[in-house]
């Protein structure tokens, strides 16, 4: 069972997760970050780094967060893998807790 980025990291994207992922499993986007499921050994240490408290084990996501996992898998396919830590955006603390963000997710 994978872990999956959810809607609060869109426009937050804070990246302490990354730092503590033995497997390398995240990919950086625009605004978000994505967890490759393949990647992913399920070891539960990322949740606990997040800021903005927007990851959950596959089987745990609530259920208006469920179609965030196809799309951590499609994303983690075509972006970049990001292993170092960066700075949030400037207004990463004003958008964390914001529901309903996926309009706002940038692709490219």
């Amino acid at each position: 069972m994978a872990f999956v980025v959810t809607d609060n990291c869109i426009l937050c994207k804070y990246t302490d997760c990354v730092s503590v992922c033995p497997a390398d499993a995240f990919h950086e986007g625009p605004n978000f970050l994505a967890i490759n499921p393949v990647d992913c050994i399920d070891c539960d240490l990322c949740v606990a780094e997040c800021p903005a408290n927007a990851i959950f084990q596959e089987d745990e996501l609530p259920e208006d967060q469920r179609h965030f996992t196809a799309l951590n898998a499609e994303l983690s396919e075509v972006w970049p893998k990001i292993i170092d830590v960066k700075a949030p955006p400037n207004d990463a603390d004003q958008w964390n807790g914001t529901s309903d963000k996926l309009q706002y997710l940038t692709i490219e």
